[in-house]
């Protein structure tokens, strides 16, 4: 890795970090007067029925604490992030150096404290209180069922339909509701656990090394430091084949409610990206951007959550220019610019979760902050400061002393930034941070639209075809004969979602249109390719062609994706009489089989808390 550039800067003398004294208002957790060295889980798998009763389903056993106390005044107790769905029966201390069977294990108190929806304070009290540098062991014994972190299929929510499954999702604030933890992306640790599964049964885990104990255990190693949010567990009928070079994807059930979620060495994917055209590529290199950006430097809380998502989407298209060229590229970023313009006209432009920055308020979930500004906006400020840069290839090696800079570290945006005007002298020379319209400051604390887009013209080849086509679909007698000519058989799948974001914007069509649409491309209104699927459906919708209504039902039947899924709820209860009975018939015929958080996303769309 380059960790000297044109500012000559070494990685050698470690820079005191702005993120040291970041607090995350989302953790009830003393984790700045704590160091957490190492996480150990100990748990067996027991699927039954849903719980709470004997014999339910749930993980059982303890998770083992190394810490050292950072305080120089002491401590004499230690809070945790846990949720009341987890039940901790038993807390032991031992004190001393990791490891060391002499020390004695005394039985220590506990109790917990409410701190917000989505989780509480679990507090240990110390009969001794720990003095500066002290280390110790803590180790819980506890039992989680039914709750937020740690997600039950039966097997008809499965692809198999045989025997059921159970995963857990730890980002943001999940994997309290997993395992009590500092349960925030500020520190990170090393951790190890021993998973105990049924007969017929494989254990996954998010670590670098794994080894099966006998004929019902497994055994998993993460050596490097990661945040509590990265861990990440997944038990079932389990098939694997090789596909190439050693990257691990896990292909979830289709209730799985992300695209991805890069979990280290062992990436969830939804199988939604399983379109049989190779077409969807981008979110595989996307998760194995994250390797670098968010993995291994994070963002210290999930205010700044544009530091993992933005610098991925720079990454994760920089790579797609050099595997399939700048045009299809700048077709796909137009396809997200498309979306974060949707996001804003939904939301409002001025609405303060359209800051790169945002200020998450004690109480509010960080998921509840979740759209596009910090992957599409966030893009953009990253290819800003490229374009400042002025040269690729200077660029690009900056990024990799950036890396190597913050690596295993938490930081904030400041951190990213003083480092970026050292490495370049000459542009912190010039006030590059200070031009008027185009101020960091304004970057990041300014809700509304992008102050720079990159340019996206190399993909003219691609898009202008597409925007004429959409054009000659607007005409309430569309010249058949002009469509026809144009061959879209030959199209990339982009450049069919570019075509529908097209006739999407400009929906309702004259009356007959979108009929004569679907009957003219069987290839896009019988299309199995979900990011086609959802486009349709919208169109559907939007322009209340009842006929094609069963397609949405039949869509959102089929995966649980968040990112189809919340969209299509809002066109429909956007819609006529008919499409809001459409997604309240939806939502009783699949609630059962979507994600908790999605439940409660899509429950407010049907009956907003302000009506």
């Amino acid at each position: 890795m380059e960790s000297g550039g044109p500012g000559n800067y070494s990685a050698a003398a470690r820079r005191p970090l702005h993120s040291a004294q970041a607090v995350d208002v989302a953790s009830a957790s003393s984790f700045r007067a704590f160091e957490i060295l190492h996480l150990h889980l100990d748990l067996r798998a027991e699927f039954g029925p849903p719980g709470p009763g004997p014999g339910s389903r749930g993980l059982s056993g303890t998770a083992t604490l190394e810490l050292r106390c950072l305080l120089p005044e002491g401590a004499s107790e230690l809070r945790l992030d846990s949720h009341s769905c987890l039940e901790v029966t038993a807390a032991t201390l031992r004190r001393g150096q990791p490891g060391d069977q002499q020390a004695p294990a005394e039985p220590v108190p506990f109790h917990t404290q409410p701190f917000s929806h989505y989780g509480q304070a679990l507090c240990v009290a110390f009969r001794q209180p720990c003095g500066a540098a002290d280390r110790f062991e803590l180790e819980l014994t506890y039992r989680v069922g039914e709750g937020p972190g740690v997600c039950w299929l039966a097997p008809e929510q499965t692809a198999g339909k045989k025997k059921p499954f159970v995963y857990t999702q730890g980002q943001a604030v999940l994997n309290r509701a997993f395992f009590p933890c500092f349960d925030t992306p500020a520190v990170k640790c090393t951790y190890s656990a021993l998973i105990e599964v049924p007969d017929g049964f494989t254990a996954v885990m998010s670590a670098d090394t794994w080894e099966k104990r006998g004929p019902n255990k497994f055994f998993f190693q993460m050596s490097h430091p990661i945040p509590s949010y990265l861990i990440a567990l997944a038990i079932g009928d389990l098939a694997s084949a090789e596909v190439g070079p050693r990257y691990d994807l896990l292909f979830m059930p289709p209730s799985f409610p992300f695209g991805g979620m890069e979990n280290p060495c062992l990436t969830f994917v939804t199988p939604c990206l399983l379109a049989g055209d190779r077409s969807l590529a981008d979110v595989i290199i996307h998760e194995i951007s994250h390797s670098w950006f968010g993995n291994l430097v994070t963002n210290a809380n999930w205010g700044e959550f544009w530091l993992n998502e933005g610098f991925t989407m720079y990454a994760q298209r920089r790579i797609s220019t050099i595997l399939f060229g700048a045009a299809y590229t700048c077709l796909e970023a137009a396809t997200g610019r498309a979306l974060l313009r949707q996001h804003m006209n939904v939301s409002g432009e001025e609405n303060p979760l359209n800051k790169l920055r945002v200020k998450i308020e004690p109480g509010v979930d960080p998921d509840d902050t979740y759209n596009e500004t910090p992957y599409e906006k966030g893009y953009c400020f990253v290819s800003y400061l490229a374009h400042l840069v002025g040269d690729q290839d200077q660029f690009d090696k900056f990024l990799k002393a950036y890396v190597d800079e913050f690596k295993f570290q938490s930081i904030l945006a400041e951190d990213f930034l003083e480092f970026y005007l050292e490495y370049f002298p000459e542009l912190k020379k010039k006030g590059v941070d200070s031009i008027p319209g185009f101020e960091f400051d304004r970057w990041l604390n300014t809700p509304g639209w992008p102050p720079y887009l990159p340019d996206l013209s190399p993909g003219d080849s691609l898009m202008k075809p597409a925007e004429e086509l959409a054009e000659l679909w607007v005409t309430s007698e569309p010249d058949m004969q002009a469509i026809e000519a144009v061959a879209i058989s030959t199209w990339k799948t982009y450049q069919l979602v570019y075509f529908l974001d097209k006739i999407l914007q400009k929906s309702p069509l004259p009356p007959g249109n979108v009929k004569k649409l679907g009957e003219t491309y069987p290839k896009i209104s019988n299309a199995q390719n979900a990011e086609l699927r959802l486009r349709w459906g919208q169109i559907i919708l939007k322009n209340d062609y009842q006929e094609e209504f069963q397609k949405v039902k039949d869509f959102l039947q089929s995966q649980g994706k968040q990112k189809y899924t919340l969209p299509l709820y809002h066109a429909m209860m956007g819609g006529s009489e008919m499409a809001r009975t459409l997604a309240k018939d939806t939502f009783a015929a699949t609630a059962s089989q979507l994600h908790s958080n999605v439940v409660n996303y899509v429950q407010q769309i049907l009956a907003p808390k302000d009506s």
